[in-house]
């Protein structure tokens, strides 16, 4: 019999039923990798929701496949430190009882876990602390490991410090903990420029840039019920008004602490200014007033629910499951992707994990992003009409122009698909397999030679 691939570990503490944007990516490659020669045990936590930012998913589950094997980190998992005393830890730099736990269980279970003959770890470094514990499991194994940050980490321009030594600090421990990993993959272009900057003595490293993207097979659902009559503007996953509006507060004080990138506006990352953009169009053209509508989808904050409660024509649905926040993206005439604002010319360092399953819906996108990857990339496609994060003139102006096309029967450009098809969750796989394969080298040339039919047939044969 073939074998059903190469034994790896794979540590994710964000992982289904837990739900969330970054859960589809470990979800997506615990599925696919089979294909592709890896046979994945993934090692995460009970999947209980802890929070705003790991919400309960269950329909994520039938995402990962039935044959992946899952071993889950014993609780009770401490609740995460939230308001003054997480402010307090990351202060005074305090490990939590979460990151305590997280670390120790997963290392027990990770070791009870593993495959005899397992050849190499996976970790996904969502939370970052999880960095620290890859790299002691794969030390207790005896592998390599390959390290995949969703974001920049120290790197991430949005990652709002205490103060200028507080970044300092965790950049130390990124390269730190970075320099123990065999290979590195960054979630954009932009991420491994900056890597390589920071830190130049992991250019001999193996360090591959591999997005997230989007799975074809998602748009196999409905699209959500809605009223023909109306224009409809969706939003799917998070919005950061919080953090926004906090920024803009301090934003005297952390320039003096030097803990955030100077000029960065966190606000424009939320729907504040589409909303304040409608508000002008309806009262300059009344008639709008019953004809748009705007879908939020997605867990929100108290701060988002008052700024959108202003507003007449918007519909929050809290969370919903993956299945459903796409059901929402085929249904809009117009999808929203907001970022942060930054400098004309500073590039962003993050491409939301929107912008690929809006492009791969087809459906029209109005993008408020800055310059970077995700605009490069929307330009690319050519489905999206771009503007700066905070113009809500332009804002005006595009959505007039799609309300306009819609009534003439008109048709939005649809993405180049020879751009797009990069992005499909496959395709992405089979780079992270690349990267494996390049790690192992000749232990993959043995497997693949394992399962070529000559290869089962000479294992077949007595020994001389």
């Amino acid at each position: 019999m073939a074998p059903r691939g190469i034994p790896i570990l794979f540590l994710a503490y964000h992982f289904p039923p837990v739900g969330g944007g970054g859960v589809q990516r470990n979800a997506k490659f615990a599925r696919y990798l089979p294909s592709f020669g890896y046979a994945p045990t993934v090692v995460t936590g009970p999947g209980r929701p802890s929070g705003h930012w790991t919400p309960h998913d269950g329909s994520m589950l039938d995402e990962v496949g039935e044959k992946t094997l899952i071993s889950r980190a014993p609780g009770p998992e401490p609740e995460v430190s939230e308001g003054r005393r997480a402010a307090i830890e990351r202060r005074l730099l305090i490990k939590s009882d979460w990151t305590r736990w997280w670390h120790g269980a997963a290392v027990k279970t990770g070791i009870a876990a593993a495959p005899q003959d397992i050849e190499l770890l996976y970790a996904s470094v969502v939370p970052y602390d999880l960095a620290e514990t890859a790299m002691r499991l794969a030390g207790e194994l005896g592998v390599p490991w390959v390290a995949d940050l969703q974001d920049p980490w120290a790197l991430d321009e949005t990652w709002l410090y205490p103060s200028a030594a507080h970044r300092a600090f965790d950049r130390r421990r990124m390269r730190r903990l970075l320099a123990s990993a065999d290979a590195i993959v960054m979630n954009t272009p932009e991420a491994k420029v900056r890597l390589l900057e920071h830190f130049p003595e992991l250019a001999g490293r193996l360090v591959a840039s591999i997005p997230n993207g989007f799975d074809a097979s998602d748009y196999l659902v409905e699209a959500a019920p809605r009223d023909e009559t109306k224009f409809r503007i969706v939003h799917t996953g998070y919005l950061h008004t919080d953090q926004g509006l906090r920024l803009r507060e301090m934003r005297r004080w952390r320039k003096l602490l030097g803990g955030t990138v100077p000029e960065i506006d966190v606000l424009t990352r939320s729907h504040v200014f589409l909303l304040q953009a409608i508000d002008e169009l309806i009262a300059a053209e009344p008639s709008l007033g019953s004809r748009i509508e705007v879908v939020l989808a997605g867990t929100i904050s108290e701060g988002d629910r008052r700024v959108a409660e202003r507003y007449p024509f918007v519909t929050l649905t809290g969370y919903v499951s993956h299945e459903a926040s796409v059901s929402y993206v085929l249904s809009a005439d117009l999808l929203f992707l907001p970022m942060h604002d930054l400098p004309p010319g500073t590039r962003a360092g993050l491409v939301p994990g929107k912008a690929y399953e809006y492009l791969g819906s087809g459906r029209p996108i109005l993008a408020a992003v800055p310059d970077g990857d995700a605009r490069d990339l929307l330009e690319a496609a050519g489905s999206a009409s771009l503007c700066r994060p905070a113009d809500i003139a332009a804002m005006k102006e595009i959505i007039r122009k799609h309300i306009e096309l819609r009534d003439s029967g008109g048709v939005a450009p649809q993405p180049d698909a020879t751009v797009i098809e990069h992005y499909e969750r496959r395709n992405l796989t089979k780079e992270l397999a690349g990267v494996f394969d390049t790690l192992l080298g000749t232990r993959r040339t043995e497997f693949d030679e394992a399962r070529s039919p000559a290869g089962r047939i000479s294992a077949a044969l007595p020994s001389p």
